[in-house]
């Protein structure tokens, strides 16, 4: 079974919450819900994970690359502009990488423009809410 693991980077823990009107209503608890029974249905099997603190959503990439899993979807929050370190461990990971935010950062501030991450991805999903993190399902099972 292929393993993948949905990673959720800083004040993620907040959707629902924070900024509804960019982030929408929809909490993290039912993202992942949400996430983790399409897998089911797919026969993925699937992890998942948020930290506010860099170094534990680095460690959690290790521990998967190490456990055999095959890809990853990332939403880095605000490390996506700024994490160097964040970058290299999908790089080191080896795992095929979906960059997933639920906002279009390129429709957003100028600083939002930029990612660190996107280009050892192997795709970008931007602004369609948690349907991003859903599409990248479908790419995983297609690329099974």
């Amino acid at each position: 079974m292929l393993k993948i693991g949905l990673l959720n980077g800083p004040n993620l823990d907040r959707l629902g919450k924070r900024e509804p009107e960019i982030y929408g209503s929809t909490t993290l608890a039912q993202i992942e819900e949400l996430v983790v029974a399409k897998a089911n249905s797919m026969d993925l099997e699937m992890d998942t994970y948020q930290s506010n603190h860099e170094g534990s959503m680095i460690d959690k990439i290790h521990k998967w690359a190490d456990c055999g899993f095959k890809g990853l979807i990332l939403n880095p929050g605000g490390f996506t502009h700024t994490s160097v370190a964040l970058r290299d461990a999908v790089v080191a990971s080896g795992l095929d990488t979906v960059e997933v935010h639920l906002s279009n950062i390129y429709a957003r501030e100028d600083f939002r423009h930029k990612s660190l991450i996107s280009g050892v991805a192997k795709g970008v999903i931007a602004g369609l809410g948690y349907w991003g993190y859903l599409s990248a399902l479908d790419y995983f099972s297609a690329n099974d």
